[in-house]
C-alpha cells in the first residue's frame, strides 16, 4: 500500500512518524513522500522522505492512498472533501502507544498520535485528530475534523462538535458539548456548554 502524506509542516512530520510505526509493528505499507503547498519545500527531504511537490501534484505521484498532515482543520476538511469527491482513499493512523477500547469507532482519514486514550463507547469522526497524550473518556464523540490537542482530557460523554478544537492542555467537565468550529484555549477548563464558532479560555472557560 502506497501512501502520500498531505503536509509536511511541524502535524504532517507527525502523521508520518505515526505511518512509520505503524510500518515497524508489521503493517503492509510503504510511504511514498509528502505533498506540501510551501514552494520553498520542494525537492527537500524530511524524515528521510521526499516533498515531491503541491497538493495538486497528487495525481502524478504513484499512490493507494493519502495521509491528511494538515493541522488547521478548516483546511484538513476542505482538502478531505474534496479528495472524498474525487473518491481517493484515506488512511487511519492509529500509533501503536494508543489505547483503544474494543467497541471504539475511528472514521476514515483520523489521526491518534503517541499516546492517545480513547476509553469504550467513544466515536471518533472521520478527518478528526486525538493528538498526543490526550485522552477521551467513555462515550465521548468528536466530529468530523475535529482536534483534540496534546495533553487535553475530556470526561465522559463530551460531545465535540464538527471542526472544532480543544486546545493543548484543556480540559472538559463530563457532558457538555463543545460547538462546531468552535475553540477551546489552552489550558482551558470546559465546564459548561460552548456555543458553535464560540472562542473560549480561561479556568472556568468563558468567551474571549
Amino acid at each position: 500500500m502506497k501512501i502520500v502524506v498531505l503536509g509536511a509542516s511541524g502535524h504532517g512530520q507527525v502523521v508520518a512518524d505515526i505511518l512509520f510505526q505503524m510500518w515497524t509493528k508489521g503493517r503492509e505499507m510503504e510511504l511514498v513522500g509528502f505533498l506540501d503547498d510551501d514552494p520553498a519545500l520542494a525537492g527537500t527531504r524530511i524524515l528521510g522522505l521526499p516533498v515531491l511537490g503541491t497538493l495538486a501534484d497528487l495525481s502524478s505521484v504513484p499512490h493507494d492512498c493519502v495521509a491528511l498532515g494538515i493541522g488547521d482543520n478548516a483546511a484538513r476538511a476542505r482538502v478531505y472533501a474534496e479528495l472524498a469527491k474525487a473518491r481517493k482513499h484515506f488512511v487511519t493512523a492509529i500509533h501503536p502507544s494508543a489505547i483503544l477500547a474494543p467497541d471504539v469507532i475511528v472514521g476514515e482519514g483520523a489521526v491518534l498520535a503517541a499516546g492517545a486514550i480513547a476509553n469504550p463507547g467513544a466515536r471518533i469522526g472521520e478527518n478528526a485528530v486525538l493528538n498526543t497524550g490526550a485522552s477521551i473518556d467513555h462515550h465521548c464523540v468528536l466530529g468530523p475534523h475535529a482536534h483534540v490537542a496534546p495533553g487535553a482530557h475530556l470526561a465522559g460523554g463530551v460531545h465535540v462538535g464538527e471542526g472544532a478544537l480543544v486546545g493543548i492542555g484543556a480540559c472538559a467537565v463530563q457532558g457538555v458539548a463543545i460547538g462546531a468550529w468552535s475553540t477551546v484555549g489552552a489550558g482551558a477548563a470546559v465546564t459548561q456548554d460552548v456555543p458553535e464558532r464560540a472562542c473560549v479560555g480561561g479556568v472556568p472557560a468563558r468567551p474571549l
